[in-house]
């Protein structure tokens, strides 16, 4: 390939990066908030977040992006490659953290509870100060591999149209009819940026388990 067919290739991590970032964000934010309504205790709460997470889970991540961005963006507003990738993917992403955290969230011992409440702790710094550090070290390792896995479930959002590397890699492909040194050299991309994922996972499940006691 030419230099400049790799700096095409090149050009779309910034949209792999951007998508995944962004999807991420908006996964664990909502992801949070399934999991507190599936916890809350009301029967009406857990069902429905029950039936959200089945339903976000159960469907194909390029169907909910059709449908976000063909469906959504042509009939009733103007939505962006971009944003249709960021909240299809976001929205799986909130299923996947909301089942983590509930995970984690279980695998706190009772007893952590009980001794906040012996301490006559407000609701709020209970869960703040006692169960959140746990539950985060606890769900860690899952986070990290699932940001691995959005990272590449990211070449979905080719299909609709974002320039991220396997969309540039598609044309570049096309253009130059080296498909086996492109699609390649775009897998080389995917493991590049996943490393350095997994290494800040490992390390902050380190810090974490340094620092928090269960």
């Amino acid at each position: 390939m030419s230099r400049e067919m790799l700096v095409t290739i090149l050009g779309g991590i910034q949209w792999t990066v951007a998508v995944t970032v962004a999807a991420l964000a908006l996964g664990v934010l909502l992801g949070a908030l399934l999991c507190a309504m599936r916890v809350s205790g009301n029967r009406l709460l857990d069902t429905l977040a029950a039936a959200l997470i089945l339903v976000l889970r159960a469907v194909p991540p390029i169907v909910w992006l059709f449908l976000i961005f063909f469906g959504i963006g042509t009939g009733l507003m103007e939505v962006s490659p971009f944003q249709a990738a960021v909240l299809g993917l976001g929205l799986i992403t909130a299923a996947n953290m909301a089942e983590i955290f509930r995970g984690a969230l279980a695998a706190v011992h009772k007893g952590q509870w009980e001794a906040a409440r012996a301490l006559s702790m407000p609701a709020r710094y209970r869960l703040l100060d006692v169960i959140a550090p746990q539950l985060l070290r606890v769900s860690l390792p899952s986070i990290g591999s699932y940001a691995i896995g959005l990272l590449k479930d990211t070449a979905i959002a080719s299909t609709i149209g974002v320039p991220e590397i396997a969309f540039q890699a598609t044309h570049v492909s096309q253009v130059s009819f080296q498909g086996l040194a492109t699609f390649a050299f775009a897998g080389v991309l995917y493991i590049a940026l996943s490393i350095p994922v997994a290494w800040a996972s490992r390390w902050a499940d380190q810090r974490m388990r340094l620092r928090v006691a269960r």
